[in-house]
């Protein structure tokens, strides 16, 4: 029991500021527009009267997205509070509003309710409906990229764990005539260049940057090595590691890629640039 209390006191509490806020402007369109004739009472007497029309609108506000909700949990006994439909809430509130204030205006403000005074009310009795449903889509919508937030972290992770994964990997470059293999991690190679006959493997070891003459084409190369994600064709005779990229520079219409450690820039060209970028 105590914990539904605490509950419905954390409801409250949650939605007080919103329910004063709508009220609270109600009571000022009421006082300085004065959509309904107001001059049966002087001054004192007219603020207390307008101050009736916000204590409705609270009083139904209350009603409609606290009280029911919490009497509606509590009777079929469930753990979370029960909200009524946007669209029924809001006809309820609309309705149970516009009455009161056509019974409030006739017998204590004791003036005439006619077609266009009922018009008037049911028009300012729909701006608290409206305004609690743009709440409910606004903390919606908060709540789907908080979720999408999440969910993005989630898929950073798993793509962070795969590609640690891949890095781990070894991959061994076979020679045309099987005697210059060589056998190398994803995190080791750094990028494959075209050499005539040959390709030559840059590699790190430690902290060295290393060259292997292997010999082969760089399309059969690039049949070895197409199932780790990690490399891209940047050229026509060279292959990247994207784990080593530091960045794309465009110099005088040339785009060149830079290695983190190494002082040799690696051209880019046009017909591999777009997919590069999509890469990096």
């Amino acid at each position: 029991m105590n914990d539904k209390l605490n509950k419905f006191i954390g409801l409250l509490y949650e939605k007080l500021r919103l329910f004063l806020s709508i009220s609270f402007g109600i009571f000022l369109f009421i006082l300085f527009f004065q959509p309904f004739p107001l001059g049966y009472f002087d001054y004192n007497n007219r603020l207390l009267f307008v101050a009736g029309f916000g204590a409705i609108i609270f009083l139904f506000l209350f009603i409609v997205r606290i009280a029911l909700p919490w009497m509606v949990q509590k009777n079929i006994n469930t753990d979370t509070i029960t909200y009524i439909p946007p669209s029924l809430s809001g006809f309820i509130m609309l309705a149970l509003s516009s009455v009161s204030f056509a019974f409030y205006l006739r017998y204590v403000g004791l003036a005439p309710v006619s077609f266009y005074i009922m018009a008037k009310i049911i028009l300012i009795c729909m701006a608290p409906a409206v305004n609690v449903w743009l709440y409910d889509k606004f903390k919606d919508l908060k709540l789907q990229i908080e979720m999408l937030i999440l969910e993005k972290k989630i898929i950073q992770k798993q793509i962070e764990k795969y590609e640690d994964d891949n890095l781990n990997k070894t991959i061994e470059f076979i020679s045309d005539n099987n005697t210059e293999n060589l056998s190398l991690l994803v995190a080791e190679v750094v990028f494959i260049k075209s050499a005539d006959n040959y390709v030559e493997i840059v590699y790190k070891e430690g902290e060295n940057f290393k060259k292997k003459l292997v010999r082969n084409t760089l399309k059969n190369t690039e049949l070895q090595i197409k199932p780790y994600s990690n490399f891209i064709r940047c050229h026509r005779i060279c292959i990247v590691n994207l784990h080593y990229i530091e960045k794309l520079i465009s110099n005088y219409g040339n785009n060149l890629i830079t290695i983190r450690g190494y002082n040799e820039q690696i051209p880019v060209s046009r017909q591999y640039l777009l997919k590069l970028k999509e890469a990096l």
